[in-house]
């Protein structure tokens, strides 16, 4: 399959969705292109609020649309509507449990050459810790797609975060997904990787690095950070003893510290946490930053071999 960035997948679905329903609006803050929900402004201008530069103001517009009764996607670069419009989230959207869904593009260190001022690093554990709110982080273009389905039919707020490049392919087109629960990849009985977001595709890289050498690793995607799956959680850690995680996020408070969480008060076993340091992050494009962090395949399998060994010694 080629490779499609998951922004103009879940846009392009949310313009089908919206011709058929006059619901539907999007709000945009002058980032239309780098959403790529330009078509949309284009083609049902009266289902669309362009608010500029101005995400505090977006947030708070498509909170009070929802409170007329409609479906509101608030869009534009992750960097902006998860820190300088966060207290519009927390009171507008989550608090206040509005049909309002957040569509953060270029997460994480998409914007990485830009530098710190534009990288999203922090918004898996801040979002997380806002009530009401499901944060969603889609793997590839299908299940992106699938995302936006499921936010139209389901009432409340959601905070979706993504990329901004094309990614390759996890899924085949009619994959089906069960929101709110952990989607299995791989099976494996030796180790298991955690992965959301476009780490995933890496993940299932490194866990075919592995089989070569007879390793059988168990991928798992964890799109939906919120809910968390915790019995996939639980049921990995029993079945095969040794967890690696892996996401484009702070070590802080995003999926591997909701894994470790889980795996200590359940059932303890080896976990390395593969994610961004607690440090001024570097600038540089995001391939080059993946792989300076440890976030490629290669370091992920090396990870596995790590947890691996720590399983093997405690059984000895």
């Amino acid at each position: 399959m080629a490779k499609v960035s998951c922004r103009k997948a879940i846009c392009a679905r949310i313009l089908e969705l919206a011709r058929q329903d006059p619901r539907i609006w999007a709000v945009c803050t002058d980032s239309r292109g780098s959403v790529t929900i330009g078509a949309m402004a284009e083609e049902l201008p009266e289902q669309f609020v362009e608010l500029g530069i101005a995400e505090q103001n977006a947030v708070a517009v498509a909170a009070g649309l929802a409170l007329t009764g409609k479906t509101v996607f608030a869009c534009g670069p992750a960097c902006f509507l998860a820190a300088r419009a966060y207290e519009q989230v927390k009171v507008d959207v989550a608090y206040n449990c509005t049909d309002v869904k957040i569509i953060g593009v270029s997460a994480g260190v998409s914007y990485g050459p830009l530098g710190c001022t534009h990288t999203s690093l922090h918004d898996f554990a801040s979002m997380r810790s806002l009530p009401n709110l499901e944060v969603i982080a889609p793997s590839d273009a299908v299940q992106a797609r699938a995302v936006a389905d499921y936010l139209v039919s389901h009432h409340g707020p959601a905070y979706v975060r993504m990329g901004r490049g094309d990614v390759e392919a996890v899924y085949g087109e009619n994959e089906s997904f069960e929101m709110g629960k952990v989607k299995t990849v791989r099976e494996g009985t030796d180790v298991t990787l955690i992965a959301c977001g476009e780490m995933v595709w890496h993940a299932k890289e490194a866990a075919f690095l592995l089989e070569r050498e007879g390793i059988s690793a168990r991928v798992l995607d964890f799109f939906f950070l919120k809910p968390a799956d915790e019995d996939a959680v639980r049921r990995a850690a029993r079945e095969t003893g040794a967890i690696v995680t892996v996401e484009e996020h702070s070590v802080n408070g995003g999926l591997g510290e909701l894994v470790t969480h889980t795996v200590c008060a359940g059932c303890p076993v080896p976990v390395r946490v593969l994610g961004f340091p607690d440090e001024e992050t570097l600038v540089g494009k995001s391939g080059d930053l993946f792989r300076h962090y440890g976030l490629t395949a290669e370091h992920i399998a090396a990870a596995a071999r790590g947890v691996i060994a720590q399983k093997e010694e405690r059984r000895a």
